[in-house]
């Protein structure tokens, strides 16, 4: 997690200090489902949580000194914890992870955490898509050009191209949204997943407590398809936010300028070229999409451990968890003010629009002729001379728009009325569908 991409209610997910608040969580509410049971005492069970809550509440840099202490002797996580809670409750820690075994306690951990990662996300997505449904409304008549390969194809509202994103968000959260249901699940079944030691209650008890379901089968571990399902729902969303980063940065471009990143007074774009305004908001967030993109691979790779468990998952999960949820958590936030910030200039789309001499509108012209009985092979040999007669000489002094170079054809002259013409070659016909696009979209 590099500080430069990280902010602190994510990253607090992943520190020491909630770690090891939730490991003690689920050990309290273990013990006091085998006290409702009758298995510990429930004095015991009182201690435990009372002593465990004052001790976690005083939790300090020097109580995780002294569980890596431990761990540096004894070389396994949960038992260092446990050693250290044992220090601070006395006798009745004895009564401490009954019946349990050390995945219980670090896959139900994983579980919270996660969930408590996604209601952060889904919070920001809930804000991304805020931002984006505001502009689409507010350019939802601002005409600028459609391009398919990178060059110019007809017309469109540009609002319209932000509410497409919008639903691509949509879709992401609703991904999102199953990926946590999926995650959020409770192991405390004891090796192998059996229950040999410990009732199938307490693990519903303790699953209630902390807003999880129960894992229908666990092998020792949780299943790691759930993972696996959670990290190519971020990767997906990664996607989208790379997608619409690149949208801006060459909307950006020089010989487009249609919209830019907002540019603060005092900002510099170059060491060297003091005119320069460049897109680093989005360059930035279509790196972090690779990375976090990145992420699903592993995860993938964890699903097939050897037999009921063993911990080749362990070591990526300890660096994709934090580190996927941090930068995405980052990621959206930088698009959401990149988007609520956006630059537009529909003056420039405009002129974009009308730049290659009226040829972005050859797909109506091809139907106006169709309409006027010539043969769609005819219309379309017809349109393509005058398109190409228009384009191969823009900007020359012999140049013609596309609407001259077709009403001077023979085929064309006296086919087609002005009338006809003139709304063939307006670009507003092109906007005649954005309330039902946008009724679709936004409901």
């Amino acid at each position: 997690m590099v500080p430069r991409y990280s902010r602190p209610r994510m990253t607090a997910i992943w520190s020491p200090v909630n770690r090891y608040r939730i490991w003690f969580e689920i050990e309290a509410l273990a013990c006091e489902a085998l006290a409702k049971r009758g298995e510990i005492p429930e004095e015991a069970a009182r201690i435990i949580r009372t002593k465990g809550d004052e001790a976690m509440a005083a939790f300090s840099e020097a109580d995780v000194a002294r569980i890596d202490e431990i761990e540096a002797e004894t070389r396994h996580d949960v038992i260092a914890f446990l050693t250290w809670l044992a220090e601070k409750v006395g006798p009745e820690s004895r009564f401490v992870h009954m019946g349990m075994t050390s995945s219980d306690v670090l896959d139900t951990c994983l579980a919270v955490q996660l969930t408590q990662a996604a209601d952060i996300l889904l919070e920001d997505m809930d804000i991304l898509l805020a931002a984006l449904k505001k502009r689409a409304h507010e350019h939802k008549h601002t005409v600028t050009i459609g391009r398919s390969h990178g060059i110019h194809a007809e017309p469109m509202s540009f609002g319209q191209k932000l509410a497409g994103h919008y639903a691509e968000f949509a879709r992401n959260r609703r991904r999102l949204e199953v990926a946590r249901e999926e995650i959020a699940v409770c192991a405390i079944s004891g090796a192998v997943g059996t229950y040999a030691h410990i009732s199938p209650e307490v693990e519903e008890y303790v699953a209630n407590h902390l807003g999880l379901k129960a894992e229908a089968v666990s092998t020792q571990v949780i299943p790691r398809d759930r993972h696996a399902a959670f990290f190519c729902a971020l990767g997906v969303i990664a996607s989208g936010i790379e997608r619409l980063a690149t949208e801006v940065r060459h909307l950006q471009r020089s010989e487009v300028r249609e919209a830019e990143e907002f540019f603060h007074a005092g900002q510099k774009g170059s060491s060297a070229m003091p005119h320069k305004r460049n897109p680093v908001l989005s360059e930035n967030l279509t790196g972090l999409a690779r990375l976090i993109r990145s992420y699903v691979t592993p995860a993938l790779e964890n699903v097939a451990l050897w037999h009921e468990r063993d911990i080749s998952h362990s070591s990526v999960e300890r660096n994709i968890c934090p580190d996927g949820t941090v930068t995405l958590d980052f990621a959206l936030a930088r698009l959401s003010g990149m988007m609520e910030k956006l630059v537009v200039y529909p003056d420039q789309m405009l002129a974009n629009v009308e730049s290659l001499g009226g040829v972005v509108h050859s797909g109506e012209v091809l139907l106006v002729l169709a309409r006027a009985g010539i043969s769609r092979e005819d219309a379309y040999r017809i349109v393509q001379r005058a398109a190409m007669a228009t384009w191969t000489k823009l900007g020359t002094p012999e140049g013609r728009t596309f609407r001259e170079n077709l009403e001077a054809d023979p085929e064309v002259a006296g086919r087609v009325e002005k009338a006809v013409l003139d709304d063939a070659l307006d670009p507003a016909r092109h906007l005649r569908a954005v309330d039902q696009i946008f009724a679709r979209v936004f409901g």
